[in-house]
């Protein structure tokens, strides 16, 4: 399937500014394009994710992408999609930032035909006056105004720094046509603005003849008409310290049946034929919940490696089960992470009195009760023996004890 054929199947395209052109373009010959991060955090999120699965799409066609990290635009801040400044970096934190998003890059993109580039390499050197002779008369302050991104912000202000970041992203766009041969690109909705400033200077500069395109991506919505990407919980984060490789596992497999075909098409690389599959299946066999099981597999392995997707099958298997003496203690540590837990002493203790004095039971009688009734599971293991004693060290290296209460309930004791 030609790529802007596959995108729009994959209801990937917003806006596109000469999609004849740019057809005829990928059709005939292999492009470099390029899409840009700010450095504003130390890890992409899975919203960021989406325009630069669009890049990899184009990177497994034969297609060359450059990456931006932007260690000088992030010291400026770009003004996309907000309705206030933002509050400035030190550059100790752009740097760290840098450094953090450069790894994820290559670990999505890996080392082959992909070029990772700094802005800050070429914006540092241009001095103001030059910024304003070579670059500011090039641009009308009325048509700056119209951009939907300052626009968006007249009401309640915008500083002279942030109104003049549409200017050093056609910049980088310059630039990158002039030194990679950059001919597109690519992203989000509210990029829109930007990008076609960024070809309107090329075209001033190098002729308006000059092939150079600009692609956005929709904004993702869910069913519910929520944005996609934000939970109760916060952000899901690509970093395994900010969202565990189970935590991102369960995100996709959670997720609605209206929603879950929208994704598939987004954030993985299965064909149109399996696609099409998993959404008969869906339609048929919602209950198995295939569509999202491949879903979770799949972008996982693609952020985290398969490994990480072994072990996120692994975790929820054993919590479902109730199975978890097996389990590892890094596969404790991510499984348990948002289950209800409590400190306990090392020491060896009956488990009635153990179970009220840590607070998971709220009564002598009831622990009786359930420990009799066969309710209590510790590390795995149904306890009926009310004069049974709970060991600390007896497993997980001794830093935990797992206790399950009925069929659902979790709680993990650390041990101090």
């Amino acid at each position: 399937m030609d790529i802007l054929n596959e995108l729009e199947w994959r209801g990937a395209i917003n806006q596109v500014t000469d999609e004849e052109g740019l057809r005829k373009l990928t059709s005939e010959d292999k492009i470099s394009l390029y899409c840009g991060t700010d450095p504003t955090g130390d890890s992409l999120h899975i919203g960021h994710l989406i325009p630069f699965m669009i890049l990899k799409r184009f990177q497994l066609a034969g297609h060359h992408p450059v990456i931006i990290i932007g260690g000088g635009t992030g010291a400026i801040g770009d003004p996309s999609g907000r309705k206030s400044e933002r509050q400035l970096q030190t550059i100790d934190q752009v740097h760290h930032n840098e450094e953090a998003l450069t790894a994820q890059m290559k670990k999505l993109f890996g080392t082959e035909n992909f070029t990772i580039v700094n802005n800050y390499e070429w914006l540092s050197k241009i001095s103001l006056l030059d910024f304003l002779r070579d670059y500011g008369k090039l641009f009308n302050i009325n048509t700056m105004l119209n951009k939907e991104v300052v626009a968006s912000r007249l009401d309640a202000g915008i500083s002279f720094t942030e109104f003049t970041y549409q200017i050093l992203q056609s910049v980088d766009f310059l630039h990158l046509y002039r030194h990679n041969d950059v001919q597109l690109q690519i992203g989000g909705s509210d990029q829109w603005g930007n990008i076609t400033a960024g070809i309107d200077l090329i075209h001033k500069v190098e002729g308006p003849d000059t092939k150079v395109y600009g692609l956005t991506i929709p904004l993702m919505l869910k069913a519910d008409g929520t944005k996609f990407g934000k939970t109760a919980g916060g952000a899901i984060w690509l970093d395994p310290e900010k969202t565990s490789p189970y935590e991102f596992y369960q995100f996709w497999i959670n997720q609605d049946d209206r929603d879950v075909i929208k994704y598939l098409k987004y954030f993985t690389f299965l064909s149109k034929e399996e696609i099409d599959d998993l959404a008969e299946k869906v339609e048929k066999e919602p209950w198995k919940r295939e569509a999202q099981r491949r879903l979770a597999q799949e972008v996982t392995k693609f952020v985290h490696g398969q490994e990480a997707v072994e072990e996120a099958e692994r975790i929820s298997k054993a919590l479902f089960s109730g199975d978890v003496a097996d389990l590892s203690v890094a596969e404790i540590e991510q499984g348990f992470k948002n289950m209800p837990s409590v400190n306990v002493e090392n020491k060896k203790e009956n488990i009635v009195i153990w179970l009220t004095d840590n607070g998971i039971e709220p009564s002598r009688r009831q622990a009786r009760q359930d420990v009799s009734s066969g309710a209590i599971r510790i590390n795995g293991e149904k306890i009926d023996d009310v004069d049974a004693e709970i060991d600390p060290q007896a497993h997980f290296d001794g830093k935990f004890v797992i206790v399950r209460k009925g069929k659902k309930h979790y709680y993990l004791a650390r041990v101090k």
